[in-house]
């Protein structure tokens, strides 16, 4: 399928590349089909490129990359709900809010977006953990606890 998208224009998308978000997104709860799309020249960053509207692209990064000791148990209902059997069926990605300077670009630790390889369902999980920002400076050492 051809999708219009906010920073790569028209890009025909394979469907075994469309991620399912059953419940939507916080903020965005009638979007239920993403792709992840690549920053040019970046592996450190992607995009999360709704199929459906060109506006609703939120830039994504894998957390355990830009904060050290990030860490988190992933709850009960998020496990049965994508079906997670091990660690390795899942990738975790972060919101990045990219801002100038560079230096001051944030990524969201308290809402960790889980995807499940194997089905190509995910959800983004609201942490009860206040040791995690919903702001955290990237590149900025952060200990649990301090944000």
């Amino acid at each position: 399928m051809t999708i219009q998208t906010k920073f790569h224009g028209m890009v025909e998308v394979k469907t075994d590349q469309v991620w399912e978000f059953p419940k939507g997104l916080p903020g965005f709860e009638d979007e239920k089909s993403f792709v992840l799309l690549p920053v040019e020249g970046n592996d450190v960053f992607q995009v999360l490129q709704s199929t459906v509207s060109t506006e609703v692209a939120l830039i994504v990064s894998n957390p355990f990359q830009l904060v050290d000791d990030y860490s988190f148990d992933i709850d009960d209902s998020t496990i049965e709900f994508l079906d997670v059997r091990k660690q390795e069926d899942i990738i975790v990605l972060g919101v990045v809010s990219l801002k100038e300077p560079f230096e001051a670009s944030t990524i969201n630790l308290q809402a960790p977006i889980i995807m499940q390889v194997a089905n190509k369902k995910a959800k983004q999980m609201i942490l009860n953990d206040q040791n995690w920002s919903l702001r955290q400076q990237i590149g900025q050492p952060v200990k649990k606890g301090e944000h």
